[in-house]
């Protein structure tokens, strides 16, 4: 036989190998195809919660109007402070020597844990012995974009996953027909965007997805008239086949996440609208949560929808509220802010309980700071409308729910508020925590990337015992 022949023979006996092989490969690259990458996933060890409601305050609430009463301000208001007491602050509009502002707020305590709220949350007030009060944040960040990506990504600048898609990229999900990570705002928009629901360097599909309260639950999900669901099916099957059939020439996993995406959304299409339809809820659950009156009605929706969708098996939702920095006129933003999220928040508290939904579902409540206990005026006439700056020194937050042990104030600041002095607690260690809590251990929690290891805690971080049951 001549060299030639040989070579012939040779090519077709690989070729035709190759093809069996290849369609053996793509048999079983389809049929991974049609499980579910988001299925749930065993934790390191046994969880306390299923779920997160992470009730995020974009622009930092004033920890001393609300959760911190400082009544020593009240000897400093309307005089600077000596350099020895500020020379350390990180400050981002003011200067040292701005003038104190006192509070006007009246504080009381609650429950039999007696920790003290303000007058500005009369609702959320009457969970006192529920709640995890966390008197001593501390962030790297005082600025809101850095302080926000810190607070979700663990880093003070973009490009890494947030702790939603960390969580489901640990976990999975227990809902087939809705996304495992959903994120939901209302108020005027945050500063980071869509950074604090991002994947990062994570497979897209532990991108979280955002849920409209109203119309389409999400842009684009509904068909074209005229397009039944039996050709929406049909061209689902031909691009599933195609798109594993590149996967398999090209190893690229993000057609897996492609290919998952797509048939997610189908699902969907029928899953999504029963969501957000609320007229199954009961006139007195849409009454404690606020939706009835104008100030709570947004707030209030998202965050029924929020219970709804971790009844449903949604890993992390991530509720967002903008319109907390007030630089000025903080004695009537305050107020307002407080009216908008006040009532729905409490009665999330109370449904979840009535449900038996809160030892497995962790809420957590909080901003990316806190404020100054010094005022800041922007305008000269606004000397009487004053407001506060930012304030990463020793900031007030607030758990409850799902393996937190409730009923307790843990940390301390001094009397001015200006700094921390008993149980300084870092976001890596509220992050650390967080997945402490769904049993995630958060040093084995990486992915690699880049030539390393990464996690959420990044380099630092320490689970905080004092708030586990």
């Amino acid at each position: 036989m001549s060299d030639l022949l040989r070579t012939l023979h040779r090519r077709d006996f690989l070729r035709n190998t190759l093809t069996g092989i290849g369609t053996l490969a793509l048999s079983d690259l389809l049929g991974a195809a049609s499980t579910d990458p988001l299925a749930p996933r065993p934790p390191h060890y046994a969880p306390k919660a299923k779920n997160v409601i992470f009730l995020f305050q974009e622009g930092a609430p004033s920890q001393m109007d609300l959760f911190d009463p400082k009544p020593a301000l009240e000897k400093w208001h309307g005089q600077s402070l000596p350099p020895s007491m500020t020379k350390d602050m990180k400050l981002a509009f003011i200067k040292p020597t701005a003038k104190i502002l006192a509070s006007p707020r009246k504080f009381a305590q609650y429950g039999q844990s007696g920790t003290e709220f303000s007058d500005l949350l009369p609702h959320t007030s009457k969970h006192a012995d529920d709640i995890c009060m966390i008197r001593s944040m501390h962030s790297e960040a005082f600025n809101h974009h850095p302080g926000q990506l810190l607070l979700f990504s663990g880093h003070l600048t973009g490009g890494r996953p947030s702790m939603g898609a960390w969580t489901t990229y640990g976990l999975g999900s227990e809902s087939r027909d809705l996304p495992a990570f959903v994120a939901l705002g209302s108020g005027p928009g945050t500063s980071a965007g869509s950074d604090l629901w991002t994947n990062g360097f994570l497979p897209s599909m532990y991108q979280g997805t955002v849920l409209r309260s109203s119309g389409d639950p999400i842009l684009y999900l509904s068909n074209p008239a005229g397009f039944t669901a039996e050709s929406q099916r049909a061209r689902l099957d031909a691009l599933r086949d195609l798109n594993a059939e590149h996967q398999m020439k090209t190893g690229d996993a993000e057609i897996a996440s492609r290919i998952h995406s797509y048939e997610l959304a189908y699902r969907m299409q029928t899953a999504g609208p029963e969501l957000v339809d609320l007229k199954k809820e009961s006139p007195e659950t849409l009454d404690i949560y606020g939706i009835n009156e104008k100030e709570s009605k947004q707030y209030g929706t998202n965050v029924l929808l929020a219970r709804r969708l971790v009844e449903r098996g949604v890993r992390f939702v991530l509720v967002m509220h903008s319109g907390w920095d007030h630089h000025s006129a903080i004695n009537t933003g305050l107020p307002k802010s407080c009216a908008q999220t006040d009532k729905p928040t409490a009665a999330l508290l109370t449904d979840l309980k009535q449900r038996g939904l809160l030892n497995d579902t962790l809420v957590v409540w909080g901003g990316e700071f806190g404020r100054t206990p010094m005022s800041e005026v922007r305008r000269p006439e606004d000397v009487d409308n004053a407001g506060r700056d930012h304030h990463p020194n020793g900031y007030s937050i607030w758990m409850a729910g799902g393996g937190v042990k409730p009923g307790q104030t843990i940390g301390r600041t001094d009397e001015l508020g200006l700094n921390i002095v008993e149980d300084r607690i870092d976001v890596h260690d509220l992050q650390a925590t967080i997945l402490h809590l769904l049993g995630l251990d958060h040093l084995k929690l990486t992915y690699r990337h880049m030539g390393r290891d990464f996690r959420l805690t990044d380099v630092h971080g320490n689970v905080v015992k004092k708030i586990c049951a």
